[in-house]
């Protein structure tokens, strides 16, 4: 147990959603789809479900806005962010890049997260001035410096080929890193907050995939803001995360080069 109420209940969330979801893994699980083609099965309906009869148990006045059952409680002081299966797709094609995200904002603000990449064993979490942790190991990110040295991440290509500006500074930018790769989905926060790659430029996201990997993230002494710059709300749509504010602002540069 950590001490903290709010972690206690994330982490024991997450936990009772993992059985869900390994339960439904092997089986041939009914998919539907959402309108707009994304689709949705009964492992992420009852994942959902089980977190939320954990965290409202838990504390019943706070707000809870699932990818699944919506916002309730809106206007509540704390409001939990759900995503019970972010990578339903990877889910129903039974490839491992899927995962749980729970994170918690208190008045705007992240405080709380947990990302379980359940089929990588990888459980990870954070608390706001209390770090970050994989697998009940403190992580931080890199220490590297040298735009030359860095790795960099990318998610969502399709839609960041769409944002003509911004792809050719990306562009620029993929033949200045020293690899350049596209892990996606979870995994690439986790890699970052445990100092193996340093930059993250990602689009196409919602609040509900990145709100508790921002809070592991900076908690392991990152940066993490959408591409302009600025800090994650409801309505955050891109990221750009990096393992230290020098990165940060030459990626920054760099994507907006054309501005």
């Amino acid at each position: 147990m950590s001490q903290n109420p709010f972690l206690d209940t994330a982490l024991e969330a997450a936990r009772a959603g993992e059985e869900v979801i390994r339960h439904y893994y092997d089986a041939n699980v009914k998919v539907t789809m959402k309108e707009d083609y994304t689709p949705v099965t009964v492992a992420d309906v009852e994942t959902e479900q089980k977190i939320r009869e954990v965290i409202l148990g838990a504390f019943p006045d706070h707000g809870f806005y699932g990818e699944e059952t919506g916002h309730s409680n809106p206007d509540a002081e704390f409001t939990w962010l759900i995503d019970p299966i972010d990578g339903t797709k990877s889910f129903v094609r039974q490839y491992p890049f899927f995962s749980t995200q729970i994170a918690l904002m208190h008045r705007g603000e992240l405080i709380v997260g947990v990302s379980n990449g359940v089929l990588f064993r990888e459980l990870a979490w954070a608390s706001k001035g209390e770090g970050a942790f994989l697998n009940d190991q403190p992580i931080r990110v890199s220490d590297l410096t040298e735009l030359r040295d860095a790795a960099l991440s990318t998610g969502n290509i399709a839609s960041l080929a769409a944002m003509p500006g911004r792809w050719n500074g990306l562009g620029q930018l993929a033949q200045q890193v020293n690899r350049t790769r596209g892990y996606g989905d979870f995994y690439h926060y986790h890699l970052l907050a445990s100092g193996k790659i340093e930059i993250i430029v990602e689009s196409d996201v919602n609040i509900l995939d990145i709100a508790a990997l921002s809070v592991i993230v900076t908690e392991a002494g990152g940066v993490f803001t959408d591409l302009e710059g600025q800090s994650l709300n409801l309505d955050t749509r891109s990221v750009l995360a990096c393992s230290s504010a020098d990165y940060h602002r030459q990626v920054f540069d760099r994507i907006h080069a054309e501005d």
